[in-house]
Parts: structure tokens; C-alpha cells; sequence
């Protein structure tokens, strides 16, 4: 499918059910390494924890060679091998209770051509609005890249390493094998680069297991929330470059103004993999 035929896949939409079910929050409070038994049913499920909510349920004869379910049905069928997070802007308006029932209406928002340094991208943009009892709580527009196979050879551009503020707060982050497994597993996410070394390194050219860009999106939503004086109600995420299994990270916090904290992850290099900023209820 040429790019202009995939403009028509904009406004295309797709309704799923789930529960925000006590037992996939408990087990995503001990991958956060917090109390599972703090969370209780009928609490109100911490913000950005809806991350594991609604996981593809395509059956096993529907995946595509990368573990993601086949183009084409949702989401345009793009004539790019690889996709990966590119980022995403979250709207807290009210909080689901734990235990609560959840319907999700999936848009097909934008789909966006670029030429890069690595090649052609193709992103696509998907608005997801989370709704339990009767109103919209949660609001996400999602961004993904799909991109060209790797080029042999071929060097990744190299941007110059973020300037921190001086009085940013850091904290190392050690990503391991365990901690993908788990995250993969309570999201019911297949995407092979987070758990398949061989098939990383072989068919999408990456060095080591790809760190999955809504566990550093959740480890940064966490380290805002221990800076912030009141509830989420805002949080962006931009991804720069992959983070991998094996090499130390490091998560930063400066806050900016009463309400508003900037957050960054940092690869091995110093060099940037994620921006965020969170914003808090005045």
C-alpha cells in the first residue's frame, strides 16, 4: 500500500473491554518494586498505571514475525518493517477504581511520512480515550514510528548529550532481562525486541534486548509523582533513542514550577533516550 492510500485509514476506529483488574495492578506494583498488597479494590488506580490495561488479544495464528499483531486490521497495513514508541501525551480527568470495569475507543488520528537520517518513517498517531463509569478518565494520544530495515554499516547520528540542570535529581536505573519478561508479560506484549536477544540483534539490527518505552515511561511517571505535590493530570513523553538490557540508565527530575517537574532518561552515554514533562492538579 502506497503512502497516500494510507490516509485513508485516519478516523478508523476500534472499541475494546477490559477490567482494571486487581491482579494485573498488584503485579505491576511488585515490577515497580511497591507493595503489591497496597492496592486495593475500589482505590483508585494510580495514574499511568492504565499502561497494562487493554492488551492485544489476537490470537496466536494472527501475529506478525515480530510478535505484534498483523497490519492491517487497525492499525494501516505500513510497508515498514520496524516499529517502536515514539512517544505520548497523557490526560488524567478522573480516576478508575480498582476493579472497575473499562471500555476504550482507539482513533486512528494522524499518519505521517518523514524522511530521517536512518531512512523513510512512517508515524502514526492513535488517540485512545479510557472510559468507566459513564465518562472519559483517561485520554492518551500514542505515537508510533515505523521504519525502515536496518542498513548494514550504517551509524546512528550521534546528538550531543542533554544539559541537565545542576540540581536535577538522579537515580540510576539497571535494566535486566526479568524486569522486560515481566512488563511484557503483565502487558501481553510480544514485541520480540524485548525478549528475543537473537532476533533483536538479527533482524532489527539492535546490539541487546530493547528496553520497552512503557517501562521508562511508567519509571518516569513514578519519579515525577515522588516530586509533585498533588495528583497527575498531565504527562508527555518523547522518545529519543532506545534504551537496552544490561546498561545502566540514569532518570533525572528538575522541578521546574509548583505544579510542572521535567524528567529524562539517559542511556549509558549520557545521551538522551527520554524527555517527559508532568504536570500536577493546582
Amino acid at each position: 500500500m502506497d503512502e497516500a492510500a494510507l490516509q485513508g485509514w485516519i478516523g478508523r476506529e476500534q472499541v475494546t473491554e477490559d477490567e482494571a483488574s486487581l491482579v494485573l495492578l498488584r503485579r505491576l506494583a511488585a515490577l515497580l518494586d511497591q507493595d503489591p498488597a497496597a492496592i486495593r479494590r475500589g482505590a483508585p488506580m494510580p495514574e499511568g498505571w492504565h499502561v497494562v490495561l487493554f492488551g492485544p488479544l489476537a490470537r496466536q495464528s494472527a501475529l506478525g514475525p515480530d510478535g505484534h499483531p498483523a497490519m492491517g486490521e487497525f492499525l494501516p497495513p505500513v510497508p515498514l518493517p520496524r516499529r517502536m514508541f515514539a512517544g505520548r501525551r497523557t490526560w488524567f480527568a478522573a480516576p478508575i477504581p480498582v476493579g472497575a470495569e473499562v471500555r476504550r475507543v482507539s482513533r486512528i488520528a494522524a499518519i505521517n511520512p518523514k524522511e530521517g537520517r536512518s531512512g523513510r518513517m512512517i508515524f502514526v498517531t492513535i488517540r485512545h480515550g479510557i472510559e468507566s463509569g459513564g465518562r472519559e478518565c483517561v485520554v492518551e494520544e500514542q505515537d508510533l514510528v515505523f521504519r525502515e530495515a536496518p542498513r548494514p554499516g550504517a551509524a546512528p547520528a550521534e546528538p550531543a548529550p542533554p544539559a541537565l540542570p545542576a540540581e536535577a535529581v538522579r537515580e540510576r536505573f539497571l535494566p535486566d532481562p526479568t524486569l522486560l519478561f515481566r512488563y511484557s508479560a503483565v502487558t501481553n506484549n510480544g514485541h520480540r525486541i524485548h525478549y528475543d536477544a537473537d532476533y533483536a540483534r538479527g533482524a532489527e539490527g539492535y546490539p541487546a534486548l530493547v528496553v520497552n518505552g512503557g517501562i521508562a515511561t511508567t519509571m518516569l511517571t513514578e519519579l515525577a509523582k515522588c516530586h509533585l505535590p498533588g495528583p497527575l493530570r498531565r504527562v508527555t513523553t518523547r522518545a529519543g533513542r532506545p534504551l537496552f538490557v544490561g546498561r545502566e540508565a540514569t532518570l533525572a527530575c528538575h522541578r521546574e514550577a509548583p505544579d510542572r517537574a521535567r524528567l529524562w532518561a539517559l542511556d549509558d552515554a549520557g545521551r538522551l533516550a527520554f524527555e517527559c514533562v508532568a504536570e500536577c492538579a493546582a
